[in-house]
Parts: C-alpha cells; sequence; structure tokens
C-alpha cells in the first residue's frame, strides 16, 4: 500500500495538480498534507482519503472547502495507523514538538514539512520524512511511501 505525502503548497495550484497526478500514478491510498496549505488547495484533493495539518500560514478559512467526507483536518498533529502503520504528521515550525514526536520511538513515522527541504531519515524505528515543498522551492517535491517496507521515495514535481 502507497501513501502520498505533499507540504507547502501556499497556494500553488498548477504545480499541486501535477503532485496529484504523480499520487494517481501510485494509486495512492492515502494523501497526508503537511501543512501551509492555501485555501485554493484543498478542494484539488477531491475524492481522495487526504488528511490535512494546519501550518503556521493557514487561516480557518483555508479549510472552509473541504473536498468531501473523506478529507479531514487536523490543528497540530494528525494522528493514524493505516496499514497497521502508526503515523503522526505535523507542519514542523514547532522544532521541540517534532523532535518530541520523533524521539518518543511511538510512531513508525513522523512526516512534516515547513522547512521545504526534502529529508528521509531512521532514527530507531521512526522514519521521519520531509517531503520538501511544492511551492517556493527550486526543485518542487513530493513523497510517496511503501507502507509495506516503510521505504519512501521523494520525487520531483516537473
Amino acid at each position: 500500500m502507497f501513501i502520498g505525502v505533499i507540504s507547502d503548497t501556499h497556494n500553488e495550484t498548477e504545480l499541486t495538480r501535477r503532485a496529484i497526478r504523480l499520487f494517481e500514478s501510485f494509486e495512492v491510498e492515502a494523501i497526508l498534507h503537511c501543512g501551509d496549505v492555501g485555501a485554493l488547495i484543498p478542494p484539488l484533493f477531491s475524492g481522495f482519503n487526504v488528511y490535512f495539518v494546519r501550518g503556521n500560514t493557514d487561516h480557518s478559512a483555508d479549510f472552509a472547502k473541504l473536498p468531501s467526507e473523506k478529507a479531514t483536518l487536523f490543528e497540530e498533529v494528525g494522528k493514524l495507523e493505516i496499514a497497521g502503520k502508526k503515523i503522526a504528521f505535523l507542519h514542523g515550525d514547532d522544532f521541540e514538538k517534532l523532535n518530541d514526536l520523533v524521539g518518543s520511538n511511538n510512531w513508525d513515522m513522523v512526516c512534516y514539512g515547513h522547512t521545504h527541504h526534502r529529508s528521509s531519515r531512521v532514527y530507531g524505528k521512526t522514519l521521519a520524512l520531509n517531503p520538501g515543498a511544492i511551492s517556493r522551492s527550486v526543485r518542487p517535491s513530493v513523497a510517496v511511501v511503501d507502507l509495506e517496507t516503510m521505504q519512501p521515495t521523494i520525487i520531483e514535481v516537473l
């Protein structure tokens, strides 16, 4: 089973549409958005199981048009179990909270954004994954994770 991870779209609709096409090509079963979304972005995810967290630039009005009953908004930290894997995700601007989640060894994966720098590292049993950013990035990127192997693939969005 594959899931998609995206962050820091900042209302960049064209690159977000390209990212969604990438997710479709992998047949992802869920998408995690790690914040700094923008009001134009949630409707683009119509038809997907999509989970959002608020970023430091997001406002309540940005989430007024969640695409469907398949969309969920978490305030600061999303906590899910998908395919038997415990996953937490947050924007990442609260470095203490991020470090606490990663260091707790309670999660199979912790996803975050904010820095606009892609990163994939394992700490203990926890994969800490930043997919990079869609907007305000020289090399926009997303991640696809195979939950069976916990192997992430970071993909540039061209």
